[in-house]
């Protein structure tokens, strides 16, 4: 089962995040195997994190809140909540096997917070596509948004990936690829 976990953080929580990066890595280090996308969130300076993305593939629901809620970031009080869905891997692969690479060009988080008939459910023809896939609720098919990583020219044109009108909230931010370097 396939989920993605974003923590946003709580603010001006850098410096802990900052003292606890390794503690977190370390964790990270635990779930290599099941992981196919992972990274923070930045403000515009894309200096200062805003959250931490992680899409993992994990036993069972249990699995996936434990990884969420034992996260020491998490048990320390850096983050101020939690998104945690189920998730659909449409494209088939990590973000390591991106054709694009680690680097290079504008990165984003996407998320549709849907509302009314499912959107989006594929895929769309883009280069830019590190992972894709629509949210869903713990029953693995109702479907509540959809969520990508991207490789964009700029926030608006990441945004544009999800059909306007259909959600009931859309969320762009800027992303890049997580791990040790």
């Amino acid at each position: 089962m396939e989920f993605l976990c974003y923590h946003r953080d709580r603010p001006d929580s850098g410096a802990l995040r900052d003292e606890l990066l390794e503690a977190h890595w370390s964790y990270m280090d635990g779930f290599a195997a099941e992981m196919i996308a992972r990274g923070p969130t930045l403000a515009d300076d894309m200096d200062t994190a805003t959250g931490s993305v992680h899409i993992l593939d994990l036993p069972n629901a249990a699995a996936a809140r434990a990884f969420a809620f034992d996260e020491p970031n998490y048990q320390a009080g850096v983050y101020r909540d939690v998104l945690l869905r189920r998730w659909r891997n449409t494209l088939g692969r990590t973000m390591w096997e991106f054709p694009g690479g680690r680097t290079g060009g504008n990165r984003y988080l996407v998320l549709g917070l849907g509302t009314g008939e499912a959107a989006d459910l594929a895929a769309p023809d883009l280069d830019g596509l590190i992972a894709y896939g629509p949210l869903l609720a713990d029953d693995g098919d109702t479907w509540l948004g959809t969520a990508a990583l991207l490789r964009a020219s700029d926030a608006d044109a990441a945004g544009a990936v999800l059909t306007p009108g259909r959600y009931a909230d859309i969320e762009v931010h800027n992303w890049q690829f997580g791990g040790r370097e």
